[in-house]
């Protein structure tokens, strides 16, 4: 049976480096720190890789996400892998996946998949949708 988490989370930290300033786009990494609440409650350390192009509005990255805390109420961790995409004409696509098999505790067998919504004000949202037996 599928299920459905939403909920928002606050960035509590971004530390971002240049490694690649070339002309066209800017390569970076980043390490982000994160807050939960909702359906999912914890927290959460983030890795990605950022392209972001002469053009403002046009960006990617991909990465690595662990979270610990809560999903419903069960309590573990698990990993989430982000794919991103942003142009301004055709907008953004920030989808992640659970990364199968790397829950942990009451969450050891999950698995799913969702999305990040960048609210208007910059706040952001999450949706999960997932399977836990």
């Amino acid at each position: 049976m599928t299920r459905r988490a939403e909920g928002g989370f606050t960035l509590d930290s971004w530390e971002q480096d240049a490694y690649d300033e070339a002309e066209g786009a800017v390569l970076a990494q980043a390490r982000i720190t994160k807050t939960f609440r909702g359906g999912l409650t914890g927290t959460s350390t983030t890795r990605i890789l950022m392209c972001q192009a002469q053009v403002d509005t046009s960006a990617a990255y991909a990465g690595f996400e662990r979270f610990t805390g809560a999903l419903d109420g069960r309590k573990g961790s698990f990993v989430l892998h982000h794919d991103a995409t942003a142009h301004a004409e055709e907008g953004s696509a920030l989808a992640w996946t659970v990364v199968p098999d790397s829950g942990t505790g009451e969450l050891r067998q999950l698995r799913g998949a969702g999305q990040i919504i960048r609210e208007p004000d910059g706040g952001h949202r999450y949706v999960l949708e997932y399977e836990l037996p």
